[in-house]
């Protein structure tokens, strides 16, 4: 709802929003728009009298400001229904849908498009990390969208995709999901009928060639049909091929050659119709993730996009909040974020991390929240997904008033099953123990990913907090913060606010001590504001940011870091490897950005690390 308010501000309507509360970081970009938030909900907040009120799926027909809308005549509409009509109508429109992987890649598509200068708009379910918010109104002629299947509206129980006006589709996968709406996995095909029948005679839908039932699925579509997989995994081909050069039957577009880099990176062959269509590389890990890619790139082909722009585009995604998100590191114990909640989620996030991450301990805590996962529906397949861990903590169940003692999901028997079938697991209901029991346990090197659909009581930062001296992404509400730390060691660089997704601070019980700022250019990056709080020098926090810095460079697929120090610095030749180069020899992107730019900057010594 944040994201509509977004774009239709954005669009120039006035907007404003009520809630019962609101957080970080929506209500720091909503302020940013100057879109006002009234709380509690009251009737008293329709005394401006708008023309239109949006309903949020959450909320039922005896809500007091429903109610009230009603009492004024006020025209109610959900948010798919007035994206559709006030913003998509006129506009191509993709539609990303299925059970997995909706929001990544449609966050993906959206950064090929605007990265070969296409000014796509975009709503996605999410908050891709270089974008820094779901949302974005452009001038181009596509507009990018996540397609829910969830219902819409109290007053409107069709799927939300319904009202997107479809012109292409992407169809990641079909299976059961949404438990408390579905009464069967018949009418979880049948929704998603719904969205392939809609498509126009010369429309296009992209469906993934490993889901059986989303091909059963789009043979409903009278729209051209195309299919896409990965071949050649770690299990052998998924498909029979044809004898005469290995191309599989039916499928237009899949990947080969998976190759996992030192970085984490994988780099992949994508063919199209038989013929090698070019190679690319990812920050995605994970066979799932490539089947994204392999969708998204479909996609920008139809729609045009020269080859090189996908490629630039898919090799510079940096990902998508909540998707092996790195939420920070403390005593070398990495600790990572994920949405997943779905069995099958588990297990390819799990299986995606073992090649990011390989020969480190892998972690997995876990909290049943989703309105699925709370339910005993896939009791049993959680303990095939969790087995990818090396170790397993099982939270107590969110809100479980809410499901029917009969139908509950048993996190209890969930951390037995995998004890007994080898995996080392435990039950553990408190969040304050598993933080405790984390801190005491959790060793350098060990990554933990926190698996949540909701926040979990905090527990990411928590568990830095109790390791102590953790570096974190910045959010835009510490960038003020940021700038103070820059003042107090003279350091005049560049912090504003919406610059804070390249930020990295260094937190303990004095509050930011450290920062540094990773500004990624594609291939190129620059490290700047490298600083630490004069109480906190002689602590190593200047090294640990650095090293911080590269490593996340690294994880972006940048090929060279660039600095300007006062002198050639022992500090970052030593350490690190960095030379002095002249400054001739600078990228474009890197000769015009910020810091090479400013007058400072002069007289200062160019170096660069080659990665």
């Amino acid at each position: 709802m944040g994201a509509v308010a977004g774009l239709l501000a954005a669009a120039g309507h006035e907007v404003r929003g009520s809630d019962a509360a609101v957080y970080p970081p929506m209500s720091e970009q909503l302020a940013a728009l100057g879109v006002p938030v009234m709380m509690p909900y009251a009737a008293e907040n329709l005394d401006w009298l708008p023309d239109l009120v949006v309903v949020g799926n959450v909320h039922g027909k005896d809500h007091v400001e429903v109610k009230a809308a009603q009492e004024r005549g006020i025209e109610l509409t959900s948010f798919p229904a007035v994206l559709g009509e006030r913003l998509i109508d006129g506009k191509h429109s993709v539609v990303v849908a299925g059970t997995h992987g909706k929001t990544t890649t449609t966050s993906l598509l959206s950064h090929i498009l605007i990265e070969a200068g296409r000014d796509p708009s975009l709503f996605v379910g999410g908050v891709p990390v270089a974008l820094g918010q779901g949302w974005r109104l452009g001038q181009g002629d596509a507009f990018v969208i996540e397609g829910d299947e969830y219902d819409t509206a109290f007053f409107d129980k069709g799927p939300k995709f319904a009202h997107y006006r479809a012109r292409t589709a992407i169809l990641t996968s079909v299976e059961l999901d949404h438990v408390d709406i579905f009464p069967s996995f018949d009418a979880v095909r049948d929704t998603f009928k719904k969205l392939v029948t809609q498509l126009p005679a010369d429309g296009l839908l992209v469906v993934c060639a490993e889901s059986h039932d989303a091909l059963a699925v789009a043979k409903a579509a009278t729209a051209k049909v195309e299919q896409y997989a990965v071949l050649g995994t770690d299990n052998g081909e998924n498909f029979d091929v044809d004898t005469d050069g290995g191309a599989p039957k039916d499928i237009q577009w899949y990947a080969r050659n998976l190759e996992v880099g030192k970085s984490g990176r994988v780099a992949f062959d994508v063919f199209h119709n038989g013929e090698r269509y070019e190679r690319f590389d990812s920050l995605l890990v994970g066979r799932h993730n490539v089947g994204n890619c392999v969708a998204a790139i479909a996609v920008a082909h139809s729609l045009g996009v020269p080859i090189k722009d996908i490629q630039r585009g898919v090799s510079s995604f940096a990902g998508v909040r909540r998707r092996q998100e790195l939420r920070g590191i403390a005593g070398g114990v990495t600790v990572l974020d994920d949405y997943a909640h779905h069995p099958t989620a588990v297990r390819e996030t799990l299986k995606a991390l073992r090649k990011r991450f390989p020969k480190r301990r892998l972690i997995a805590v876990y909290e049943p929240r989703s309105a699925t996962s709370r339910r005993r529906t896939f009791q049993d397949e959680f303990v095939d997904a969790f087995s990818h861990a090396d170790e397993v903590i099982v939270g107590r169940m969110f809100d479980p008033s809410k499901i029917p003692p009969e139908e509950r999901f048993d996190p209890e028997k969930l951390a037995l099953d995998l004890h007994r079938s080898g995996t080392k697991a435990s039950y553990t209901a408190d969040v304050g123990a598993i933080v405790k029991q984390l801190a005491e346990s959790a060793a350098p090197g060990d990554v933990v990913v926190v698996l949540s659909s909701g926040s979990f009581d905090n527990l990411h930062d928590r568990l830095l907090d109790e390791i102590g001296d953790a570096i974190r992404p910045a959010h835009r509400g510490d960038m003020a913060a940021v700038r103070a730390l820059l003042a107090n060691v003279e350091l005049d660089e560049p912090a504003r606010d919406d610059q804070f997704t390249s930020f990295y601070l260094l937190n303990n019980e004095q509050g930011i001590v450290g920062t540094v700022a990773l500004d990624v250019m594609g291939d190129d990056a620059v490290l700047r504001a490298l600083a630490t709080h004069g109480d906190a020098r002689g602590s190593g926090y200047g090294w640990m940011l650095a090293d911080m810095a590269v490593s996340q460079a690294r994880w972006r697929g940048v090929r060279r870091i660039y600095l300007l120090t006062e002198s050639a610095s022992d500090f970052f030749a030593a350490k690190f490897g960095f030379r002095v180069v002249d400054r001739s020899t600078l990228s474009k992107q890197v000769a015009a950005s910020e810091t090479f730019t400013a007058p400072r900057g002069a007289n200062l010594v160019a170096m660069r690390l080659d990665l």
